[in-house]
């Protein structure tokens, strides 16, 4: 596919799996790079957010690697290896493991977790830059329509 302006008719011949893939690797690419440059990775900004009490875990329990690998199965990615990521955190102080090899996190992990997500406006706003709410909206529901005709579900 080519970046050169085409027209409204050649656009909509243009094959959606393309482009949402390419919309993908490069979100995700931005949105890693800005994060790496505050000193933490997606991965570690997940294993956290799974971790909490006060974010995606419902009870705040301890986990085990597979599963909180299974816990993020819809958005983690090949390479991301959580073993690698739970030690940077570890080292950090922001988890701790226990005897049964669960993952925890700590006082300084979910001060860690609340001060990491205070990024996440800028880089959302950085993403947003010259697309208006309303067009936003009607993309992703345009996105969700695609998914259901192609099969899928929409969470």
């Amino acid at each position: 596919m080519t970046t050169q302006q085409i027209s409204d008719a050649e656009l909509a011949g243009q094959p959606a799996a393309y482009w949402t893939g390419v919309a993908y690797e490069a979100l995700i690419s931005y949105t890693r790079a800005r994060m790496t440059e505050k000193g933490y990775t997606q991965p570690q900004f997940w294993l956290l957010r799974n971790l909490s009490v006060n974010d995606i875990s419902p009870d705040g329990e301890g986990m085990t690697l597979p599963e909180l690998r299974e816990a993020m199965v819809s958005y983690i990615r090949p390479e991301d290896d959580l073993a690698v990521e739970a030690e940077g955190l570890l080292e950090r102080g922001w988890l701790t493991r226990d005897a049964e090899d669960r993952l925890w996190l700590t006082a300084e992990g979910e001060q860690a977790r609340v001060d990491l997500a205070r990024n996440a406006p800028a880089i959302r706003a950085a993403l947003h830059e010259g697309i208006d709410d309303a067009d936003y909206v009607t993309t992703l529901k345009v996105l969700q329509r695609l998914i259901r005709n192609a099969g899928g579900t929409v969470a």
